[in-house]
């Protein structure tokens, strides 16, 4: 560890005023604590935020709003989030542990880093964490990284299993700061890492994810998530599958499709939604809609297996959600 100075933030006033540059937002810290103790995060001021009234969960017949503080596994167990968004609670239920469930806020999940070996390792040129060091990756050890959304600055994953969940639904970031409060469509929340890497988000400096609201759509009750690793328990994807499904009189009527594990962003798939609405589900529909998942990929040394796992785990999760398997 290395000294900064602690702030325990008794409103929502005295967070946005005491946030400056160099300083962080802690909630649960099951992210920030660990890359403070590996000196990969230093930030001068840590304000902790455990004391703001962002803990409703509020679910109306037009949506669902979560409030940033709730935490992993309250959401996840709520009735009517797992009857309404059932992709959204087996999206957490697959995430971490129990106990790190326990503990990790909703806000936090969405803003974790990445778990790219090198970019945790400080004796390692990472372009996240040291802007033009290089990125060891690229020519490295990168069976876990991106096939989708890399470039020649990065291709560490996002690890969040939630946020694939809500980019498949169109759910909306809100955020707030000193001016006051924005609405940030989650599909554009987060950042391709391009030339600047180390700019993850849209969140302004300072500026506090405050709430998540999630719209009620028909086929986010006929949703669910599936992921894929190399163990059940306490891993990170190495694909995923988020599929919301509405099927009418014989006819898929809308489809949203988004995968994780394989992107630098969770990521959207337009091309498998297209090609599933206005078709009558069927397993051969789901392998043809599937083979558009990869599309555009860019494979490196060590995970091209990726590419048919991606495709065979989107396959996987319509059949699931159409009732097919």
């Amino acid at each position: 560890m290395y000294p900064f100075r602690f702030v325990r933030a008794a409103d929502e006033k005295s967070a946005l005023g005491a946030a400056r540059a160099g300083t962080q937002y802690i909630a649960g810290g099951t992210t920030l604590v660990d890359l403070m103790r590996e000196t990969v995060a230093r930030p001068a001021v840590v304000i902790d935020i455990n004391g703001l009234p962002y803990r409703s969960i509020d679910l109306q017949p037009a949506g669902l709003r979560i409030g940033s503080l709730v935490r992993m596994s309250e959401l996840a167990a709520h009735p009517g989030v797992r009857s309404a968004f059932p992709v959204i609670s087996q999206a957490l239920e697959a995430s971490a542990s129990p106990q790190i469930r326990n503990m990790a806020s909703i806000g936090g999940n969405l803003l974790q880093r990445p778990r790219c070996l090198y970019f945790r390792d400080v004796s390692a040129p990472c372009n996240r964490r040291t802007p033009g060091s290089g990125c060891a990756a690229i020519d490295g050890v990168n069976r876990g990284h991106a096939i989708l959304g890399g470039s020649d600055q990065c291709v560490a994953t996002h690890p969040s299993d939630l946020a694939v969940a809500l980019v498949a639904l169109d759910a909306v970031v809100i955020a707030r700061d000193r001016s006051g409060e924005r609405r940030i469509p989650v599909a554009g929340f987060f950042r391709q890492p391009g030339s600047t890497p180390e700019q993850e988000h849209d969140l302004r400096p300072g500026e506090l994810i405050v709430a998540i609201e999630v719209a009620t759509r028909p086929e986010a009750r006929r949703s669910g998530y599936l992921k894929v690793r190399d163990r059940q328990a306490y891993e990170f994807a190495l694909a995923s599958a988020a599929v919301a499904m509405d099927v009418a009189m014989g006819t898929i009527t809308a489809a949203r499709v988004a995968a994780g594990g394989v992107a630098t962003v969770p990521w959207r798939l337009p091309g498998v939604e297209q090609a599933l609405t206005g078709q009558a589900p069927s397993p051969g529909l789901f392998t043809a809609a599937a083979q558009r998942a990869a599309d555009g990929a860019k494979q490196l040394s060590g995970n091209g297996f990726k590419v048919a796992l991606l495709k065979r785990t989107v396959e996987r999760q319509l059949a699931t959600v159409a009732g097919m398997t």
